[in-house]
């Protein structure tokens, strides 16, 4: 059966829809290559142009290949209406040709409205995925990944953080995250929903004079780079700095990938027998090994050592004081981490830095100093 959604693409898009299109196709085509074609696919849709076209291209060309799509729209229940606009949006989306879901979350917890609503949003569609066995798609532009840029720069980030928004992502429990539409501009969705003849949800939290504010009542982050900040970059260099920062993401992401092999090739070198401590079993890394490495290598064998103890989260003030454990040792006790802590074990060349995780309901102890 044809989709309404192929119907409105047609057999030959041109121009942004085609963009769109084809940006979703190749996407696709590399998922089902690497793990085959999945039961359904499930699309993030809050009815906004950018999630609009991606729910459009995907039906259209998830039809063609015979795999149903779940649309997920949530409702935050933070505007008045919200509910029946959430409604309407699936509406649409099932006269496209897709089984719609409204999700209604409650947006509480730390990290403000902002991080709440986004924790809210991950979890309906984390479980929507799992229900179907589905990968999530998303409907991310390049102007969202430069606006994560310039926002992690802010606050002191490294390539790890840099790397910003991944067109491909996977959960430790296998829930694969696609964003097929990171490079395109918010400027080709806009016109791909104009082409097919469809009008996006207008959210007024998205503006910076919306009803959402951060903490001291100045407009949210986001808002305020998309609005003011990036528009004030563009006039002061003359250019446009969205895809210079997206190729700056894009190059963090090389960066780091080729740290972490490097770091996992290091933390994998310990010989046989000495990667975990020899009296408690705890899983340990040998100084030995860490002195000659770099210390960006080095943190992440450090870091990803500590994964595998179950201890998560670190802050770079922990990195620091584990680095410290290495190079600058001076009988300093165990580094409180959370879910954990660390500490080096044995002296000279067998001396070790082994993670202990914490049981559950033992205290947690704050940031060291």
């Amino acid at each position: 059966m044809c989709a309404d959604a192929s119907r409105l693409v047609g057999a030959n898009p041109r121009g942004p829809l085609r963009a769109c299109s084809l940006a979703v196709r190749a996407s696709l085509t590399s998922f089902i290559d690497e793990a085959g074609a999945p039961p359904a696919l499930v699309v993030g849709l809050s009815g906004g142009a950018d999630s609009l076209a991606l729910a459009l291209t995907t039906i259209d060309v998830a039809a063609r290949a015979g795999i149903p799509v779940v649309t997920v729209t949530v409702d935050h229940g933070l505007r008045a209406g919200s509910g029946e606009e959430a409604r309407r949006v699936a509406d649409r989306a099932e006269s496209l040709g897709a089984r719609a879901v409204v999700e209604t979350v409650s947006v509480e917890g730390p990290g403000g409205p902002e991080g709440s609503a986004r924790d809210a949003r991950r979890a309906a569609l984390r479980a929507v995925a799992q229900r179907e066995g589905a990968p999530i798609l998303l409907g991310h532009t390049m102007d969202d990944q430069a606006e994560t840029v310039l926002l992690r720069l802010a606050r002191g980030s490294g390539p790890s953080s840099l790397r910003a928004i991944a067109p491909v992502s996977r959960d430790d429990d296998g829930v694969t995250w696609l964003r097929p539409l990171l490079g395109l501009r918010r400027t080709d969705t806009e016109q791909a929903c104009a082409q097919a003849g469809l009008t996006p949800i207008q959210d007024p939290t998205n503006d910076i004079d919306g009803p959402w504010r951060a903490a001291d009542g100045s407009p949210l982050r986001r808002s305020a780079l998309r609005h003011a900040a990036i528009p004030a970059l563009a006039s002061a260099l003359g250019v446009d700095p969205v895809p210079a920062l997206a190729r700056t993401a894009a190059l963090c992401a090389a960066d780091d990938d080729a740290l972490t092999q490097w770091a996992s090739a290091l933390a994998a070198s310990v010989e046989p027998g000495e990667e975990h401590d020899s009296e408690t079993g705890h899983p340990s890394l040998a100084v030995s090994g860490l002195l000659s490495a770099p210390r960006a290598v080095r943190t992440r064998a450090l870091r990803e050592v500590a994964r595998a103890a179950g201890i998560r989260a670190l802050s770079s003030t922990h990195v620091d004081a584990l680095d410290d454990l290495v190079v600058a040792w001076r009988g300093q006790g165990p580094i409180d981490l959370p879910g954990g802590t660390a500490s080096r074990v044995g002296r000279g060349a067998h001396a070790r830095i082994a993670f202990v995780a914490r049981e559950v309901g033992a205290p947690t102890a704050p940031d060291p100093a």
